[in-house]
């Protein structure tokens, strides 16, 4: 016999939007625009000089519909997605508060492992290049200094609710920092919070591993810090750029260009009398005494 008194939680069913709804979409509209009139909300989010409202209210749209799909409130949504060289990320610590929350899985928990002195190790640093306008990578080998740096190893694990499987994430430690390029990145939090970053990285690595659907394939702001690097911006002086335009595209095709004719004359009817070109002139001709000078009373040689 059931107890009556005995409080049965439904599993709750994501809301859903339908963006080719008319109806829906324009309730979505109008919830969109308060959003990108409040101050509560960050700047890409808001209406200002520099974000029309268009652009605003379309940014508020997605960051819903993102909050829906997840089962999250679309305010935290918006002051959590972090936008990292122009491509949306997760802040981690909203990504483990929905992992924690999510009601499949017990809250994450870490296990740290010391593994001594890191000592040397080699990691391989690409410098970039630009040549011509195209991107060239170059493998340089170096050497990190870590006598007196600890390797610490984490792993981030949980268990089903219900069951008692363990589902734990692949080992981060301080040497795979090095090795990867995150420990001697410029700007590299590794250095100064070495087990938040190897919670933050492990809690990454387990929910793209058993719980994909929860970041929706979208990385963390860190990991976006560390493995992306900026895209190309080409700066060429304008006067060589047009130049490099119209040698890539001006027409290669020659175009003949044909001599002009010369109009022909038109046939004379017969019996009209045809004028005869006039004499050219002649020079008059120069009298002896003129043509002598001074050489006129010269003796004769």
């Amino acid at each position: 016999m059931n107890n009556m008194n005995e409080l049965v939680v439904q599993p709750s069913t994501p809301v859903t939007f339908n963006f080719f709804d008319a109806g829906q979409f324009e309730v979505m509209q109008r919830v969109c625009k308060m959003f990108a009139n409040s101050e509560l909300v960050p700047d890409i989010y808001k209406v200002s000089a520099s974000n029309s409202e268009a652009k605003a209210v379309a940014n508020c749209m997605i960051a819903i519909s993102m909050a829906m799909r997840v089962g999250a409130d679309p305010l935290m949504i918006m002051q959590n997605m972090v936008i990292i060289y122009g491509r949306p990320s997760w802040s981690s610590k909203f990504l483990i508060a929905t992992v924690n929350t999510c009601g499949r899985f017990y809250p994450l928990q870490y296990r740290f492992t010391e593994k001594g002195m890191l000592g040397k190790v080699d990691y391989t640093e690409y410098k970039t290049t630009w040549e011509n306008g195209k991107k060239k990578s170059t493998p340089e080998r170096k050497t990190f200094d870590g006598t007196k740096v600890m390797d610490v190893e984490c792993v981030a694990f949980t268990t089903i609710k219900g069951s008692d499987m363990v589902l734990e994430s692949s080992p981060v430690s301080v040497r795979m920092a090095v090795q990867e390029g995150w420990y001697t990145k410029n700007g590299s939090k590794w250095t100064t919070m070495t087990k938040q970053m190897l919670m933050y990285r492990t809690a990454s690595f387990w929910t793209n591993a058993y719980a994909p659907e929860l970041s929706m394939g979208m990385k963390t702001d860190d990991e976006l810090r560390d493995i992306v690097d900026v895209d190309f911006e080409d700066v060429t002086d304008v006067a060589e750029k047009v130049e490099r335009e119209k040698a890539e595209k001006a027409n290669k095709t020659q175009i003949g260009i044909e001599p002009k004719e010369e109009p022909k004359s038109e046939p004379q009817p017969k019996g009209t009398a045809t004028a005869e070109p006039a004499p050219k002139p002649t020079a008059a001709p120069v009298p002896a005494e003129a043509n002598g000078g001074m050489f006129n009373n010269s003796p004769g040689f």
